[in-house]
């Protein structure tokens, strides 16, 4: 019972790993003439929606907690996993590519990283609420 609800209060996220992947196979040839790789980017939110869907597991298991202490260590977790797997995967791919880094890709990231990172906080406001209320 617990995984589907997690799995409900998570599709949001899914949704946008979903409709980022399929804006970039329709839109592929404009992207890719303003200098997006759409691969890089791809992969970097595939990347994204793994550290989103891992951290996003911690917070609502901070949810469960009464103690505010556990809350705040879960919470500093998640922010910490995420941001972790994010910097690691953008470092990887620079010092692979070394001078072939596509830097519209980066950007690309941070503006997913910002759209999944709104949309979990998001559905946490909307839990914690849920959970204060009864």
């Amino acid at each position: 019972m617990q995984s589907k609800n997690s799995f409900q209060t998570l599709l949001p996220v899914l949704w946008i790993f979903i409709i980022s992947i399929a804006i970039g196979l329709v839109f592929k040839e404009a992207l890719t003439k303003t200098g997006f790789n759409i691969f890089v980017l791809s992969v970097g939110n595939f990347i994204l929606f793994l550290a989103t869907a891992g951290s996003f597991l911690l917070f609502q298991k901070a949810l469960q907690n009464n103690n505010p202490h556990v809350v705040l260590r879960m919470i500093y977790s998640g922010l910490a996993l995420k941001m972790f797997v994010c910097v690691v995967a953008m470092l990887a791919y620079v010092l692979v590519m070394r001078n072939e880094v596509n830097k519209m890709a980066i950007f690309g990231w941070l503006g997913l990283y910002c759209i999944y990172t709104f949309t979990e906080i998001k559905i946490l406001m909307r839990l914690s609420r849920r959970q204060k209320n009864g």
